[in-house]
């Protein structure tokens, strides 16, 4: 008897973990095969014994009698997913005896198998191949959507296969598969993105929505119903700039490991829209298998969370790690996971709960306290970390006709002028700070790359004091400031640009 070692995967978090499967027959004259799964296999894996025996015995690979041992390693972290179902195959295969075992060194087996032997795709293909390449392995064999995801990590080698019988015969020598191509998909936005030029009036929200773009800063939009505030916020993917390979990659990790990414290299940024009635675990992730929540598949995107204050108090207080670090941390008994969430939060409120105070026709019928108990349903803290706070104001309806009647607007509003503006930004500040945004900017970086002459120091000494602003909106003044100047070609960071990025955090108050 020898122990048959082949490598699979199994989804965890946001990202995939090696498996080790462990396969040695115990043999006997008589009876048939008994399959004996340890290391602690979910249900699915479970049952994967009875479709691993049949797809074999498709295939002409019949288990020799006797006992089957087959043990998941690690054995203390929980498994599961009929991701593992082929390597369990191949090395049932090979301790039975069918093809040589060192056939299986230095690949990654993923898939799950039918009893008729078919491969069917699972996700997840991206997520192993990130995992593999971290241990050395370069190869990796699965279902043709399954290897088309893994092929787009340029350094893994991915084969494709449409059933057991072909992984096989790779395997031993006797039929060599093709590498599978990367397939090009662009990550489809929810419904139709649309355009900024449909948006009348609302300059200085269209202002805020632009520095928000260009810095990748959070942003919280305050006005009555109908004032335009979804409307904004649905229309910031259209400004921000395309991601980078490296960000195109991590999208795709996170989205392969979720299983909502079937195959191929997201192109866009990911806009998650939750309700406001979903759970902690379902904003910030969790469950047995640390399944990861809203924040984490907005990961290189937008998280937009209309009706802020309706949100539950605790599950609005967990945003304030992610939006500060970019990670979330999930913490079980057993486990501890870091979860990639670094997104970029907008948010839209209402003024009061009626939703009409300040409004310039419809009398509020708000008590100060209700008023007052309304928006103290979001925390100090969490506002601090909100750079970007944006009063829109009504539009009349004379305003409205009168823009829909208007046959050229000013082309400097237009969307394509004000993306030129944001992506030029952009790359004034990856130029500068080696790749990272002004929203990421700490006190040093700031001292380094928006230092403030006298001027600005004394205005923003002033407003300090008479907004009591804390020490992290300070920052985050500056930060915007910063932002302010990209988006004027300025090298420098000036008193008016301190002022502007005042008039764009509104006190919620």
């Amino acid at each position: 008897m020898r122990t048959v070692r082949c490598l699979g995967a199994s989804l965890f978090g946001a990202g995939a973990e090696l498996v080790t499967i462990e396969a040695r027959v115990e043999p006997r004259e008589k009876g048939g095969t008994e399959v004996l799964l340890t290391g602690l296999p979910d249900s699915v894996l479970r049952e994967s014994r009875g479709r691993i025996q049949c797809a074999l015995s498709e295939v002409g690979l019949d288990l020799a009698p006797g006992r089957l041992f087959l043990n998941l390693v690690p054995a203390a972290r929980r498994k599961s997913g009929e991701i593992l179902d082929l390597p369990l195959a191949l090395a049932s295969a090979a301790a039975s005896g069918h093809f040589d075992p060192r056939a299986l060194r230095g690949a990654i087996f993923l898939g799950e198998l039918g009893i008729d032997g078919r491969l069917h795709a699972v996700p997840g293909g991206l997520a192993a191949a990130v995992a593999a390449r971290e241990r050395g392995v370069t190869r990796l064999f699965g279902p043709p959507a399954t290897a088309a995801e893994a092929a787009a990590f340029p350094e893994i080698e991915a084969h494709g296969a449409q059933n057991l019988a072909q992984v096989v015969a790779h395997v031993a020598g006797a039929r060599a598969l093709a590498r599978a191509a990367p397939e090009e998909h662009a990550l489809v936005l929810p419904g139709h993105v649309p355009s900024l030029d449909d948006v009348r009036g609302l300059v200085d929200a269209k202002l805020a929505l632009s520095a928000a773009a260009a810095g990748g800063h959070a942003i919280l939009f305050v006005g009555p119903p109908g004032a335009g505030k979804s409307m904004l916020a649905r229309r910031l993917p259209r400004l921000l700039p395309p991601p980078e390979l490296d960000e195109r990659l991590a999208i795709t990790r996170v989205l392969s490991a979720a299983g909502r990414w079937p195959g191929g290299l997201a192109r866009e940024r990911p806009f998650r829209a939750p309700h406001h009635t979903t759970s902690y675990a379902g904003l910030v992730g969790g469950g047995p298998a640390a399944t990861p929540g809203e924040v984490t598949l907005a990961h290189g995107g937008v998280l937009f969370l209309d009706e802020f204050p309706e949100f539950r108090r605790d599950v609005l207080e967990a945003l304030r790690e992610p939006i500060e670090s970019g990670t979330i941390t999930i913490s079980r008994a057993s486990q501890r996971v870091d979860l990639p969430a670094r997104f970029q939060l907008v948010a839209a409120m209402n003024p009061c709960p009626c939703g009409y105070r300040g409004h310039p026709r419809v009398p509020c019928r708000c008590a100060p306290r209700a008023v007052e108990r309304y928006r103290g349903r979001i925390s100090g803290p969490l506002l601090d970390r909100i750079d970007l706070v944006v009063e829109v104001a009504a539009t009349s309806a004379e305003e409205l006709i009168a823009s829909a009647g208007e046959r050229q607007p000013d082309p400097t509003a237009s969307e394509g002028a004000v993306a030129a503006r944001v992506r030029q930004a952009v790359e004034r500040a990856r130029a500068r700070q080696d790749g990272r945004r002004n929203a990421d900017l700490d006190a040093e970086a700031l001292d380094r790359h928006a230092p403030l002459d006298e001027r600005g120091q004394r205005l923003l000494a002033q407003a300090a004091a008479r907004r009591v602003l804390s020490a992290r909106a300070v920052q985050s003044l500056r930060r915007v400031a910063r932002t302010c100047a990209d988006l004027e070609g300025s090298a420098a960071v000036t008193a008016a640009h301190v002022a502007q990025a005042l008039a764009l955090r509104a006190a919620l108050g």
